[in-house]
């Protein structure tokens, strides 16, 4: 693979991890997201900063489910998101 093409699926994954946590907040499901956006917010981040940070979040643990094959841990999850602004790797 080109480093065009790998900078362009990098693109794509973070557009569409931003994109699904943007459902989320819209969606009030998990209520930890609109949570974690607000609170991020309020400490000072920008929006798109913030969601960068949660979408970072959720590819971790979509990465811990393809590795390990089981399903998605909505518990951890949403653990990891009010831990935000730090972030998964860091917190271990």
């Amino acid at each position: 693979m080109s480093e065009h093409q790998e900078a362009d699926d990098e693109a794509f994954t973070e557009t569409a991890l931003i994109q699904a946590i943007e459902n989320q907040i819209e969606a009030g499901e998990p209520p930890a997201a609109l949570a974690t956006l607000n609170k991020l917010t309020l400490v000072g981040f920008e929006r798109e900063e913030s969601l960068q940070m949660m979408a970072l979040v959720l590819a971790h643990e979509i990465q811990a489910m393809l590795r390990d094959d089981r399903p998605f841990d909505q518990a951890w999850y949403e653990q990891a998101l009010r831990a935000l602004p730090t972030l998964p790797d860091e917190a271990q």
